[in-house]
Order: structure tokens, then C-alpha cells, then sequence
């Protein structure tokens, strides 16, 4: 369960940087000025910069829940072959969500790796409430 959990914390780390990266580049191109970070707003910000501060925010809202559960699953002991399959599913699908949203953008493709990644972590709820009832 380690290893899905460490592999979350690495994307994370990655996106951050790609949107530290986007955030500098902006700067140095005079594309934005730096007196945009102190409140996030006064102008219009390259979508460069938009997209991976979105993409970075989304990382903090639902992968929360797989952290908590992975947690979980560790402390009780749930860490079966089906939890680490649906850990890993919920990894690979905010991977393909990320790449998405930092690259062609495509909508209904981010959805559906959103929704595989939703759907994983409620399973790994669903297994890890089983498991210690």
C-alpha cells in the first residue's frame, strides 16, 4: 500500500513543479506579472499557468480520500491484492487526469480518468469498511 501512496506523493511533487515551472515562465516572458501571486487575480494569466495551478489544486481535493483510506488500509491491515489493484488505479488514473489537463486538455478524457479515479477510491472505502466489519 506504501508504494501506490508514494507514487501519489510523486505525482504531486511533479505537477508542483511543472506549475512552479509555468508560474517562473511567465514571469521572465512578461506574459505575467509577478504581483499576480499575491492575491491570484488583477489579470489575465497565461493558460499555461491556469491549467497547472488547477491541475495542482485538484490533487488536494479527492486524492485526500485515497491517502485517508490507504492510511487506513495500513493500520488494519485491508492491504490485499484488490485494495493495492484499486490503489494503483486510483495512481494511473489522476496520472492520465494530469497529463491530461497539462497538455491537449481534452474534457471528456479528463472526466473519464476523474471518474475511474472517484470510482477507485470508493471501492478502496467500500473494501476497507468490509474488511473491518
Amino acid at each position: 500500500m506504501i508504494y501506490p501512496m508514494a507514487a501519489m506523493v510523486l505525482l504531486i511533487f511533479l505537477v508542483g513543479f511543472y506549475a512552479l515551472g509555468a508560474r517562473i515562465r511567465a514571469v521572465r516572458s512578461k506574459a505575467l506579472s509577478i504581483k499576480y501571486f499575491k492575491l491570484m487575480g488583477g489579470e489575465a494569466a497565461p493558460d499555461d499557468v491556469v491549467k497547472s495551478t488547477r491541475c495542482f489544486n485538484n490533487l488536494f481535493e479527492v486524492p485526500t480520500l485515497f491517502f485517508a483510506a490507504g492510511v487506513a488500509a495500513l493500520v488494519t491491515g485491508a492491504t490485499g491484492s484488490a485494495m493495492l489493484l484499486f490503489a494503483w488505479l486510483f495512481v494511473v488514473s489522476r496520472a492520465v487526469q494530469a497529463f491530461v489537463h497539462l497538455t491537449d486538455n481534452n474534457v471528456r478524457a479528463r472526466a473519464l480518468s476523474y471518474f475511474s479515479s472517484l470510482i477507485s477510491v470508493a471501492v478502496m472505502w467500500v473494501l476497507l469498511v468490509a474488511h473491518v466489519s
